[in-house]
């Protein structure tokens, strides 16, 4: 639970003026990138994992209408994104247990946090969980080449924001797939890629 502390007093820190922050000029590429791939409808329930102050969920509201739900370990993000968009319902979470109904979301969305969870096998089976049959989970997170990536991850214990790791996406697609997710498709651009997965039809 070292890392979700680090995490939850780093992004407290930042909360303020995120959007104006180098981490938060940092993400809108992932949330832009996300807008051009996310196959959404009307009605559409989209829970945000990491959600920060809520930006993405807007962006999303703003292209159908949607049912908005975003949970992200830091209060003070929760608290602002309450303040800004009081349409949508944010709860202070991790991934590890989603305080939310088995088969309640239509889409997750994971916007560069990914690298942050602490138990991705969890977060696999959570989102699992909370997914609609046939529900789609989008994972946005920062790529890295392989020999960039092994050097990232020696040092990341370093991390003063909570950084666990950084994943390929064979890595990312094997999480998934034992948690009877079905990759859908990968988009690779620059440092970022999106990982594009389907829960089951079916009881398992």
């Amino acid at each position: 639970m070292m890392n979700h502390e680090k995490n939850r007093k780093a992004y407290d820190k930042k909360a303020a003026n995120y959007d104006h922050t180098p981490d938060g000029r940092f993400t809108e590429k992932f949330k832009s990138l996300l807008l051009e791939n996310i196959d959404l409808r009307d009605n559409d329930s989209v829970l945000d994992v990491g959600c920060g102050n809520g930006t993405l969920l807007s962006k999303l509201a703003k292209r159908k209408s949607i049912h908005g739900f975003g949970i992200d370990i830091s209060p003070r993000m929760i608290q602002n994104a309450k303040v800004r968009y009081p349409e949508f319902v944010f709860t202070v979470s991790g991934c590890e247990r989603i305080p939310f109904e088995k088969d309640s979301m239509d889409i997750i969305t994971v916007s560069a946090a990914y690298h942050h969870f602490s138990d991705v096998d969890a977060f696999a089976l959570e989102a699992r969980r909370v997914l609609k049959p046939g529900g789609m989970l989008y994972i946005a997170e920062i790529y890295l080449p392989a020999v960039i990536r092994q050097v990232a991850n020696c040092f990341l214990p370093l991390s003063k924001d909570g950084d666990v790791r950084f994943y390929s996406p064979a890595e990312i697609i094997r999480t998934f797939s034992s948690a009877d997710f079905h990759l859908m498709d990968t988009v690779k651009r620059r440092h970022i890629q999106i990982v594009q997965l389907q829960r089951g039809q079916y009881e398992t």
